[in-house]
């Protein structure tokens, strides 16, 4: 179906600031099609259109063989240009790598890797052949430091962030933009996923998903090549991880996403944004 307002493009929008994401979409007028693997998709997605939002859903697994084509069909099928995406679908693997599942740690790589390539490789071509478009790519400050006991998650952002810079410059002129949102450490249930509610990068206070979102979708409807989103700690860090060399960046991950660093206690349980 046609429709007069413009096609926004969100994955990984079933909660966290995938779901704050598709609520800027919506509040900014446009129409909205969302994709996550899980059962809350469908419960973000009745949230949002109670804002007036048109929303379709398709319940897809982007890690998957074949989760792309899925999903591109079901883009194709709205019948208009997808004018923004937002390509936010990732997870994480904490511990100690020599420990974890290698099936864990491949999902990680299938999902905010290759899907992504994927994706950005069916999406950039129309958007390209139109001249104009929209994508932001979630990456994060992780991309900028070495991640002991997040080996494969630190080192599968840092790709996500050379890839949206690469595509920046090569697309400048082409009319379409884009923009790599770089949170720090959110209030979602990725710690929770990951298996890292007992380090202190589990415990410690976290940016809010909504502020993350406002400030990535800010910097995509500006234009902006990339959006240190959230609080000062994080802008601060993120300065900080230009100047410091590797071998610090990699002692002070340590300490924080070490098994069992976050101390006693039950960790509280993640906020649904």
């Amino acid at each position: 179906m046609n429709d007069s307002k413009p096609l926004a493009l969100v994955t990984g929008a079933s909660s966290g600031i995938g779901f704050e994401l598709a609520k800027q979409f919506a509040r900014n007028g446009f129409v909205l099609l969302l994709t996550a693997e899980d059962d809350e998709l469908d419960i973000a997605a009745d949230e949002i259109r109670a804002e007036g939002a048109r929303v379709e859903t398709v319940r897809v697994d982007l890690a998957e063989p074949g989760g792309v084509d899925r999903l591109y069909a079901a883009v194709t099928s709205m019948g208009q240009p997808v004018d923004a995406a937002a390509l936010n679908a990732g997870v994480g693997k904490g511990g100690p790598f020599i420990e974890t599942e290698l099936d864990d740690e491949i999902r990680v790589i299938d999902l905010n890797i290759t899907s992504t390539v994927r994706l950005a490789k069916r999406l950039l071509p129309d958007m390209v052949a139109r001249g104009e478009g929209r994508v932001l790519f979630t990456s994060s400050i992780a991309s900028t430091m070495p991640g002991p006991f997040q080996a494969v998650y630190n080192a599968s952002k840092s790709f996500v962030q050379s890839f949206a810079q690469a595509l920046g410059n090569e697309l400048k002129d082409s009319g379409v933009t884009i923009t790599s949102l770089m949170p720090g450490p959110t209030e979602t249930e990725f710690f929770r996923r990951a298996g890292m509610e007992d380090t202190k990068l589990g415990r410690q206070d976290k940016d809010d998903p909504a502020q993350v979102a406002k400030d990535g979708f800010e910097a995509l409807m500006g234009g902006r090549t990339k959006s240190v989103a959230g609080s000062l700690k994080t802008k601060a860090q993120e300065m900080a991880n230009k100047v410091l060399p590797d071998s610090a960046k990699a002692a002070a991950h340590r300490k924080m996403a070490e098994p069992g660093s976050g101390g006693s206690g039950d960790a509280a349980p993640p906020e649904r944004p």
